[in-house]
Order: structure tokens, then C-alpha cells, then sequence
């Protein structure tokens, strides 16, 4: 979790200039919903991003029914 919110700062918090509160809130949420959990590469599928990883595992499933 600590790496999360390192990772979060750095790649967006402090990136940014946010005018209030509620900005804030709703660009880092929009962080983790439309990048961190789709799209940035994670270490537990092998350093590929969760969808890369759903693709592959339905892929993988689809070939061994054949």
C-alpha cells in the first residue's frame, strides 16, 4: 500500500497544481479508475498491465478448449 501512494505522488500529485479539494479528488480518482489499475504495469502478471493480463489468461483459456 505504501508503494501505491509513493507512486501515486509521484506520478501524479505532485505533477499537478490542483485550485481546491474537489479538483483534487476527482483527478486522482480518475487516475487510479482510467490508468493505475488498467493500464500501468504491475509486477504480480509478470509486469504486464491487468488488461494485457485478462487478455492473455482468456486467450490462454480459448486455446486449451481446442
Amino acid at each position: 500500500m505504501e508503494r501505491f501512494f509513493l507512486n501515486l505522488k509521484m506520478e501524479r500529485v505532485w505533477q499537478r497544481d490542483y485550485a481546491n479539494h474537489s479538483e483534487a479528488m476527482t483527478d486522482i480518482a480518475d487516475y487510479i479508475a482510467c490508468f493505475y489499475n488498467p493500464v500501468r504495469l504491475h509486477s504480480a502478471p509478470g509486469y504486464q498491465s491487468p488488461v494485457e493480463h485478462e487478455q492473455r489468461a482468456e486467450h490462454d483459456s480459448l486455446i486449451g478448449r481446442i
